[in-house]
């Protein structure tokens, strides 16, 4: 199973014709006569349909009587047409049919065309209870068949999932396809329920589909972000970020600077466990080491990297990048990560750097602007120098295969050195000084990861009125393009916005504990992955997707 690929630098605009509406079919009345969903080559469902209770949906047939009564044929019925399957998130396509749909029973068996759909077929198998029996040609009753297809101009998470004859049969242009193919299917069975009968195809409209969890401030145990990848593979979430460096502490094992780790913290074989977890899941983990501020606990082993005003004044967990040294370690910490988190993507940070929130970054850190000067010529500025800082970092990342991510707080107007083109901004706020609106980076052609502060940023303690995000906001209020407050930027931007994250920040740790950040965060979760999934307007009311969420459970 290839475990992390590089998402397409643009989504395709498909035509395939998603289901816009129910469709409507008139049964003849009768005895023993069954109409069929057209579009398949054969009937959809089984050919002998097994009675079934009028609670099921079907009315019984019988033939009547007469005073000297002949032998009577067995019974037989009608299936109604299926309807679309409930799951979070929804599909987006289903064309129905006739047939009893498929749930799972002893003794069925988990097939697979490619044997890189292993590890799909043995999860479905034993989450199912069936058996896994591998790569297999023959056909037997009630299977669920993987495979995949080669793509045929389909998107590379899309899948198809058909039911019909009593079988499953979902195929899909790459593993992580069939995947979210066997979530449907999982969805649609949980318990006891039945897969209904018909095709549906479905892919995701974003392609970065996120939770990101602040484990510096709030160390988070393995076991805990364990289950979130499992709740997140079930959500059909592509994305994991660690955040896991900042002032309160340094929370994953280093070799290469072993006096910086706080005393509780993961170790790399745990964190290896994790990673292993989330590409069985197709997630990728999306590591966080962030510069040139929130390095309080590098500079708690390093006190000369602190970064001092003119007056003396020491802003917390500031560096000072006019030194080399300050470089040189932030770039040990990449270089050696960068071997353990094998994801195509790197989260820079870059944000809220205090050297830039004063009114006048030359006068109050001096070192900073001959720095500037020195590197870039006499209008060189201490908002050049930190770009530089971003630049060169990105450098370090991009040398081992990897896409640079920073907040967009980290982007400076004005400047005459630019942010690398690659580096794509992860916006979350506006009330940064200077702010400037989602356009301004989308203006450029910058791809942009939605991180909405009012709408998907969980912080503990809920400071600087930061209050915690509800599903129902996020579900009635939030897309893709509603990158700040409420409002949407213009439809022309749509292919830029890479997808978004909800966020799980620690300013206050002890604010909640783990399982309260895990019941906190459940509805929003599934709120944001409806969204991310297919962003229109969602079918179900408010009250009936939480009704859904909580059947699902």
């Amino acid at each position: 199973m290839s475990q992390h690929r590089k998402r397409p630098e643009k989504q395709e605009k498909r035509t395939r014709g998603l289901i816009a509406g129910a469709v409507a079919v008139t049964v003849a009345a009768g005895v023993g006569i069954g109409l069929w969903a057209g579009g398949d080559s054969e009937p959809a469902g089984s050919a002998r349909p097994q009675a079934q209770s009028p609670s099921a949906g079907g009315t019984e047939h019988s033939a009547t009587p007469s005073k000297a009564p002949s032998p009577a044929p067995s019974p037989t019925r009608s299936y109604p047409l299926s309807t679309p399957p409930r799951t979070i998130p929804a599909v987006r396509a289903h064309t129905p049919a006739r047939g009893p749909g498929w749930r799972p029973a002893p003794g069925r068996r988990v097939v697979v065309d490619d044997a890189r759909l292993a590890d799909e077929g043995r999860l479905l198998a034993g989450e199912l209870g069936l058996t896994y029996a591998g790569r297999k040609g023959d056909v037997r009753a009630g299977e669920v068949r993987l495979s995949l297809d080669g793509g045929k101009g389909a998107g590379p998470e899309s899948y198809r999932m058909t039911v019909r004859g009593g079988r499953v049969a979902i195929s899909g242009p790459s593993d992580a396809g069939v995947f979210y193919g066997t979530r449907t299917l999982k969805q649609e069975v949980h318990g006891g329920g039945t897969a209904p009968e018909g095709v549906v195809r479905d892919e995701p409209a974003k392609p970065v589909r996120g939770l990101m969890l602040d484990i510096a401030r709030k160390p988070f145990t393995a076991g805990w972000i364990e289950d979130r990848v499992r709740e997140l593979g079930d959500l059909k979430y592509n994305e994991l970020g660690l955040h896991f460096s900042d002032d309160q502490g340094f929370r994953i094992e280093s070799d290469s600077h072993p006096e910086i780790v706080s005393r509780t913290h993961l170790t790399k074989a745990q964190v290896r466990k994790i990673i292993a977890l989330a590409a069985q899941r197709h997630i990728t983990v999306v590591p966080e080491i962030d510069s040139p501020g929130h390095l309080g606990a590098v500079i708690a082993a390093h006190p000369e990297l602190q970064l001092r005003s003119a007056a003396g004044n020491a802003p917390q967990g500031t560096v000072d990048i006019s030194k080399p040294a300050a470089a040189e370690i932030v770039d040990d910490l990449l270089n050696e990560y960068a071997k353990l988190f094998p994801g195509a993507d790197w989260h820079l940070g870059g944000d809220e750097y205090r050297a830039l929130m004063v009114s006048s970054p030359a006068a109050t850190y001096p070192q900073l602007a001959a720095a500037a000067r020195k590197a870039y010529g006499p209008g060189g500025t201490v908002a050049d120098l930190t770009t530089g800082w971003l630049n060169d970092r990105a450098r370090t990342v991009r040398a081992h295969g990897r896409t640079p991510r920073a907040w967009n707080d980290g982007f400076f107007r004005g400047t005459s050195v630019q942010p690398d083109k690659d580096i794509q901004v992860g916006y979350w706020t506006g009330k940064e000084i200077g702010a400037r609106p989602p356009e301004a980076y989308l203006s450029t052609g910058r791809k942009v990861v939605n991180y909405n502060d009012k709408l998907l940023y969980y912080v503990l303690g809920q400071p600087n009125q930061f209050y915690y995000p509800t599903g129902q906001r996020i579900y009635e209020e939030w897309t893709p393009r509603v990158l700040r407050g409420t409002t949407a930027v213009p439809a022309k931007y749509d292919d830029q916005i890479l997808g978004g994250s909800f966020a799980v920040w620690g300013d206050f740790p002890n604010a909640q504990t783990q399982d309260q950040v895990a019941a906190g965060i459940r509805m929003p979760l599934r709120a944001t992955a409806q969204k991310l999934w297919d962003p229109g307007r969602p079918a179900l009311t408010w009250t009936r997707f939480k009704a859904l969420a909580d059947r699902l459970s």
